[in-house]
């Protein structure tokens, strides 16, 4: 496939580098094609001192942190913009002002390639889904690219590995779908999980946020397929009716296969499952390879993972839980029947969701909870006392549990301030339970 003339010599603006490493993979690329770049991110050279040090090979890339520079989106060929990089940006509107296109990595992709692709979107559950949609892939057969919104995965930087065989999936957050939606282009075969309040601190308000979200099927062909979650499907006819032209299959916990198993635990996972099995059967895969690949599938790191067992508690890493529904699915999922055995560490950064809920929820199924400071727990009601990092909270945690206990890390708000990301929260969390 000739993809190499697309960026050779041509001038680029990375828009947002960050510390996921999907920014870093796409600089790479891009610098290995010969691209003239610029990378310029609103933190400093300090803030992205292990990005940077990914790039110290790549002695041509221009670099201006610490904020932007209206220079850098004029006589430019493209801009790259991050995901979170909001369309109002005053940089963006430069760009569009003097006729520079502007692109997302996965949707450039599938631009570029123009294979078939699998893209997964929700506000919670499209991880777990997207990864057993891999595995039931992995194990037919086929050969399967993973990108998207996958940490440290630059899907731009696939395309040297595409051939005749190759089928893209994909994990799609809100501003990921938004990129499609800019490129004009849907999945083959979309699926919808769930759909929450959630990212209020970036979208105005929901309705602007489903928008996003709506690009993944918005584009869709009549001979395409569009998988939505029970509640889901009701809400996209309701707002978009006849627009949706693709096949639509609705997925629901309750049409989880009789006699099938599934590891992980949760209502919530039933109908995470149903939709991957969905998507297997839409790709035509042999019904006893799904079986089996649902079977064996554990987890996704962070996303209700069981880490290990210490003197008969059982240790749930769920730090990808930055919203309180998150946390209430956790709690429902591990105490189904109300026993209140479970040890909770929660708290975190405020983004502007409805928290009402959470309470009732954490008096319903925990037994004794430890809060993060932040912003977010201090909207909580009742909370006396706060912890400002993890190895505090996890002590008393630990020192509280009785055998038969569940120990859960579910903060149910986002990681901003006291970690780099809710990557490094989770990491964070396991390292100090490796120590005990």
């Amino acid at each position: 496939m000739a993809y190499q003339g697309i960026f050779k010599k041509k001038k680029i603006t990375v828009m947002g580098l960050g510390l996921l490493g999907r920014g870093v993979g796409d600089a790479k690329f891009l610098a290995e094609q010969g691209a003239e770049l610029i990378v310029t991110d609103l933190k400093d050279e300090q803030a992205l001192a292990e990005s940077l040090a990914e790039l110290a090979p790549y002695k041509d890339i221009t670099y201006r942190l610490g904020g932007h520079d209206l220079a850098d989106f004029k006589e430019r060929d493209f801009i790259l913009k991050a995901a979170g990089v909001p369309l109002n940006s005053p940089y963006i509107a430069e760009a569009r002002k003097n006729g520079i296109p502007v692109k997302m990595s996965a949707s450039w992709f599938a631009e570029i390639a123009r294979i078939p692709l699998v893209g997964v979107t929700g506000t919670r559950g499209k991880s777990t889904t997207t990864h057993l949609i891999y595995e039931i892939m992995k194990a037919s057969g086929m050969d399967v690219l993973l990108g998207g919104n996958v940490q440290g995965v630059s899907t731009l930087a696939f395309l040297p590995r595409v051939t005749d065989e190759s089928i893209a999936l994909m994990e799609l957050d809100s501003w990921q779908c938004q990129g499609f939606g800019e490129a004009k282009l849907s999945p083959n075969i979309s699926v919808f999980t769930t759909f929450m309040p959630d990212h209020l601190n970036y979208y105005r308000n929901m309705d602007a946020y489903l928008e996003d979200k709506a690009q993944i099927f918005l584009h869709q062909k009549p001979e395409d397929t569009l998988i939505a979650g029970e509640e889901v499907t009701a809400l996209l006819k309701e707002k978009y009716g006849r627009m949706i032209v693709s096949h639509l299959i609705t997925a629901s916990a309750s049409k989880f296969p009789k006699g099938w198993t599934l590891s992980i635990p949760g209502a919530h996972n039933k109908l995470n499952a149903q939709c991957a099995i969905e998507a297997a059967r839409v790709l035509g895969i042999d019904e006893e390879i799904i079986k089996r690949a649902v079977e064996n599938f554990t987890s996704v790191p962070g996303r209700l993972e069981f880490v290990r067992e210490l003197r008969g508690v059982r240790i749930y890493n769920d730090t990808t839980a930055t919203t309180p529904e998150a946390t209430i699915a956790a709690l429902e999922a591990l105490d189904p029947e109300g026993k209140k055995n479970i040890i909770l560490i929660a708290g975190g950064t405020d983004k502007g969701l409805d928290i009402s809920k959470l309470p009732r929820a954490i008096e319903a199924h925990a037994k004794e909870v430890f809060y993060l400071s932040g912003t977010g727990t201090a909207r909580l009601p009742g909370v006396s006392r706060t912890y400002d990092a993890i190895a505090p909270a996890l002590k008393g945690a630990i020192a509280t549990a009785a055998k038969g206990d569940i120990l859960l890390f579910s903060p149910a708000f986002t990681s901003f301030g006291m970690f780099k990301n809710e990557f490094d929260r989770g990491r964070q969390f396991t390292e100090l339970l490796e120590t005990l």
